[in-house]
């Protein structure tokens, strides 16, 4: 079986006010570090997302980390353009040094041209902008000289944060840009814009990825996925169709998705993995990039359960789903490892 580690990846959203939201995702993340999960990631949202939307994740993530124990913290992802790449290291230093060393970071050009005007970035350049500034983030986090002579990031981290770089493409280009970089390559839940099946597609780019890759440490691939398990399909589907029906009709309006199409159509344009966790299990074991992912990365957007609903999926998927799959949760950090400030170590990657 494919082993691997285990994400769950959260996009702020809930239903109420947004600062129960907040305090809802931050409770998740506690649960998710209990149940064994190896990663929590949290995605970075300039432009309100229905039921809420995260713009500044490292001092959510700094939060989450005085709240956990063991489990590591990324973002899926950082909107590189929108940051000063020197500032964004020292955020992620600060971080990682409180976490005890739990911190890794995904980034990648992020969506829409609004975003890029609200903080003066040029969206037509977005690929150049996410070309230099992870030039200069990957030297600054290794503790490289940035910006000017003699100047380099506070506090400086331990050891070679190289393969805990993650950068999110869109294409087969963009995942060899991604290996000649030396990044690991993150897959987002679903391809936009095809009509094939989203494992089709992305099975492409992680084979373009790994023919590509020259450096002298094992290729990484994170494999995000919209999975909800639960009791049966009629429950799923009452807990996420309403925000999987208006995540459809925004790329309807995007023209990215067909107008009129049923429920169970757009889940497969969203990839989903939903129902018994039996069910979710059988359809992975035919998910085609699955068996090259060295982490799998569940999320319930673009549907929103209740928050009830949601731990008791992320327990599912701990106990049941992934377990199935191959995977097996990291042994508990000591205490005296975590006063020491010792980083968690990952399970099979």
């Amino acid at each position: 079986m494919t082993r691997f580690r285990l994400g769950f990846l959260t996009h702020v959203q809930g239903r109420g006010p947004l600062d129960e939201t907040y305090r809802r995702a931050q409770e998740l993340f506690v649960v998710a570090d209990e149940l064994g999960f190896d990663v929590g990631w949290v995605a970075q949202h300039h432009i309100p997302l229905h039921g809420g939307g995260l713009s500044s994740p490292w001092p959510f993530l700094a939060y989450a980390a005085a709240r956990t124990e063991r489990i590591r913290l990324s973002t899926a992802i950082t909107i590189l353009p929108l940051e000063n790449p020197v500032r964004l290291a020292e955020d992620v230093a600060v971080v990682d040094t409180l976490s005890g060393g739990r911190v890794e970071i995904g980034v990648g050009s992020g969506s829409g041209p609004v975003e890029y005007a609200a903080l003066g970035a040029d969206y037509e350049r977005k690929r150049e902008l996410t070309t230099s500034g992870l030039d200069v983030l990957r030297r600054a986090l290794l503790n490289q000289e940035v910006g000017t002579p003699g100047f380099t990031v506070q506090p400086p981290l331990g050891g070679d944060f190289t393969d805990r770089i993650w950068q999110a493409v869109f294409s087969a280009d963009g995942a060899r840009y991604a290996a000649d970089a030396g990044a690991n390559l993150l897959l987002n839940r679903a391809t936009y814009g095809y009509t094939e099946n989203t494992d089709d597609i992305q099975r492409g780019w992680a084979d373009a990825f790994l023919d590509a890759w020259k450096q002298p440490r094992p290729p990484r691939i994170g494999l995000s996925r919209f999975v909800f398990p639960a009791a049966d399909k009629r429950t799923a589907l009452a807990q996420i169709s309403p925000g999987v029906l208006r995540s459809a009709q925004n790329f309807i309006d995007r023209g990215t998705f067909p107008a009129g199409q049923s429920i169970d159509e757009y889940l497969r344009r969203f990839h989903a993995f939903y129902g018994h966790p039996d069910e979710i299990v059988a359809a992975f074991q035919q998910e085609k990039v699955l068996p090259v992912a060295t982490d799998l990365i569940t999320q319930f957007n673009p549907g929103i359960p209740d928050f009830d609903a949601a731990v008791r999926a992320l327990e599912l998927i701990a106990t049941e789903v992934a377990p199935a799959l191959g995977w097996k949760p990291s042994p508990p950090t000591t205490p005296a490892a975590l006063a020491a400030g010792a980083p968690s170590t990952p399970s099979a990657v």
